[in-house]
């Protein structure tokens, strides 16, 4: 039996993804530029970037899609260059199924797929049934494809790709186009599949599906990963957390400004809203003497608020880009995929 077919090896170890150096050229275009990227088994794995930094490129070589100019990368211990054939046994690539048959319906074309992975024909249709169902297609389980919805058809495409649900997932920007319900449907599916044994590597423009799903962020810009590590401490890395206070009478306010610089030992700005002072706070337990000293004075505080940079910031701030909450309908990565057999 030739090598590049033998049969995966159990999934262990610490890492689902190493990617060293990864460099990708297209003409004169640099597409990657010497990306690493370390996944670690069961988590979720998010990388964001602007369009064209060369996030979908990379996704793409390291589910065997193109081959690297230079750098490596292995899944689950296997290289993606010289073992193609094992590394698509444990992956699965949102995007894959863009070319399924219009005139077929959700169903058929979801049983097709299940049989096409050896499930027999009663486990098929139990599967399509299950899938529609966390899809929220039931109701349109009978109609053909071609008259689907952008959202509808996306939903479809991401149940086709988790039939069997494989130890690592690459979902290239799974929400786009899809209503804020069936969006927060799609991240308690993702939640689940890590529950359940996978690993996520995300791709998004959402700079809040980042926030709320991934363990850790890359930042990717022009080809090159610009920042790393988890949400928190990508925001702490553009400054720290504010805090705000406003008075409860606004005559007031000067004192109390006085007061927070003197027992936080920081500047604080007073807002051109009458009352409210802001003020770095990069020790929390600060707050509490600070309280105690305001009380003392009988100065009276309406609100307080302690606010941690946003990774909007982070976003612009790291890359000078303008953040990216608002995507283009179109879904480029989800045609670049089509009919890869993996």
């Amino acid at each position: 039996m030739d090598r590049q077919r033998r049969e995966a090896k159990p999934v262990s170890g610490e890492w689902a993804v190493e990617a060293i150096g990864l460099v990708k050229t297209f003409g004169e275009n640099r597409a990657v530029d010497g990306v690493n990227l370390h996944v670690r088994t069961g988590s979720i794995y998010g990388v964001l970037g602007p369009n064209g930094a060369g996030k979908t490129t990379t996704i793409q070589m390291l589910a065997t899609l193109l081959k690297p100019d230079a750098g490596s990368a292995q899944i689950f211990g296997h290289d993606v260059g010289k073992e193609p054939q094992i590394v698509r046994q444990l992956i699965g690539v949102t995007g894959q199924y863009a070319s399924v048959d219009e005139s077929l319906s959700a169903t058929e074309n979801l049983v097709i797929f299940s049989r096409l992975l050896g499930l027999s024909r009663g486990g098929a249709k139990k599967k399509a049934a299950e899938l529609l169902e966390e899809f929220g297609l039931t109701d349109a389980a009978k109609r053909p494809l071609k008259n689907f919805s952008g959202g509808m058809r996306r939903r479809l495409d991401l149940a086709a790709s988790l039939i069997a649900q494989p130890p690592l997932i690459f979902l290239d920007e799974p929400t786009t186009g899809l209503d804020p319900r069936t969006r927060a449907q799609m991240w308690e599916t993702i939640r689940r599949l890590v529950k359940t044994g996978s690993t996520v590597l995300l791709t998004t423009q959402y700079l809040d599906e980042a926030d709320q799903l991934a363990d850790r962020v890359a930042v990717i810009d022009r080809g090159h990963v610009v920042a790393e590590g988890t949400v928190d401490e990508l925001k702490m890395s553009v400054g720290t957390a504010s805090l705000q206070l406003r008075v409860a009478d606004a005559a007031e306010t000067e004192h109390a400004r006085r007061k927070v610089e003197q027992v936080l030992q920081v500047r604080a700005a007073v807002s051109a809203e009458a009352g409210k002072i802001t003020a770095p706070m990069s020790d929390p337990d600060r707050v509490a003497d600070l309280l105690i000293a305001l009380r003392e004075e009988g100065i009276h505080l309406s609100e307080m608020s302690m606010q941690k940079p946003t990774l909007d910031e982070v976003f612009l701030t790291i890359t000078g880009d303008a953040p990216i909450d608002h995507p283009s309908a179109q879904h480029a990565a989800s045609h670049q995929l089509k009919g890869a057999n993996v």
